[in-house]
């Protein structure tokens, strides 16, 4: 086969491969998204995670960034069953930087707290008005035997980063390219 028919097979896989990797570095934190639901872990339980922000994205669901600031509506619906009988906790928090578990004073930095109760129903629903852009962190507390917690960080109404490790794909992709394609004219020319 020829070189020349193995170049454009070559890039579109490397294309192929560069956004299946972008897609799966932009989770963070307790959130994933799996078979186009976004699933939080909270130890060994799961939750699907829903926001919409009805003024600005109308019936566009979000599942980690909140794309604007504005009232947000999320819905916590139980996966398993035996989440149903264990009290839930739902915490925002300013993202302060701090190491998990050393933000010292929660109290000083929630901007939402829901304190924990029995959802029978297996759905948690909130609604809460960001009127700033900045960076948070979602709390979700189940107490089982053990207290299991979700933690994941989020922002609202900033634009969209370029994640340093996709910079790092995109670059080697790129340097794998380059060298692909010197040491095929390299040949060409020795011909």
């Amino acid at each position: 086969m020829s070189l020349q028919l193995l170049k454009p097979a070559f890039v579109g896989l490397m294309l192929t491969l560069s956004l299946s990797f972008s897609a799966q570095v932009q989770a963070h934190g307790g959130l994933s998204l799996a078979d186009d639901i976004c699933k939080l872990t909270i130890g060994p339980f799961t939750m699907h995670f829903t926001g919409y922000q009805p003024e600005s994205t109308q019936e566009k669901e979000f599942c980690e960034d909140i794309p604007a600031t504005g009232r947000t509506v999320v819905a916590l619906d139980y996966i398993e069953e035996a989440l149903r009988p264990l009290p839930t906790e739902v915490r925002i928090i300013r993202d302060t930087g701090a190491q998990a578990g050393a933000e010292g004073n929660l109290d000083a930095i929630t901007i939402l707290h829901i304190p924990a109760k029995i959802y029978p129903n297996g759905s948690i629903n909130f609604e809460y008005n960001f009127m700033q852009p900045g960076k948070f962190i979602g709390l979700v507390t189940v107490r089982d035997k053990e207290e299991h917690v979700s933690r994941f960080p989020f922002s609202v109404g900033e634009p969209k980063g370029t994640s340093p490790y996709l910079i790092v794909a995109i670059a080697a992709i790129i340097g794998a390219a380059a060298v692909f394609f010197l040491r095929g004219r390299n040949k060409s020319a020795a011909a």
